[in-house]
């Protein structure tokens, strides 16, 4: 059996992407999407803090530089959003690294800037 953590959590989650990307389609900027989640989390009681700090470790020493997620939900799963026209290795390298920054155990690293909504689980 494979290892899938939050399963029904994250399933939620790019639940409430897909509502939004068929409601507002592909081109907007990244912010229009992160407010048109906002209000859906809300709406639906799913859990959440948008641009959320986090800390960063290096060896045990917490760095003075932070991350700020576009979303944390149910405080234990990242949410990184995009609006390109693909993702590219870059954002999902970005994502595993915040993971392992944080020792948080999943990411969703969703893009909005393509004609279906594009998703990829991320386990730490």
């Amino acid at each position: 059996m494979e290892y899938y953590p939050y399963k029904d959590e994250s399933y939620s989650i790019i639940g409430v992407a897909m509502a939004v990307h068929g409601a507002l389609g592909r081109g907007f900027l990244e912010a229009v999407y992160q407010e048109a989640l906002s209000l859906e989390f809300a709406s639906l009681g799913i859990p959440f803090c948008q641009q959320k700090e986090l800390d960063i470790y290096y060896r045990g020493t917490k760095l003075n530089k932070k991350y700020y997620a576009d979303f944390v939900c149910y405080d234990r799963i990242i949410v990184e959003l995009k609006a390109t026209d693909s993702i590219a290795p870059e954002h999902e390298a970005q994502l595993i690294n915040y993971l392992r920054a944080t020792n948080m155990k999943l990411g969703l690293l969703i893009n909005f800037g393509e004609d279906s909504l594009h998703f990829r689980r991320f386990i730490n």
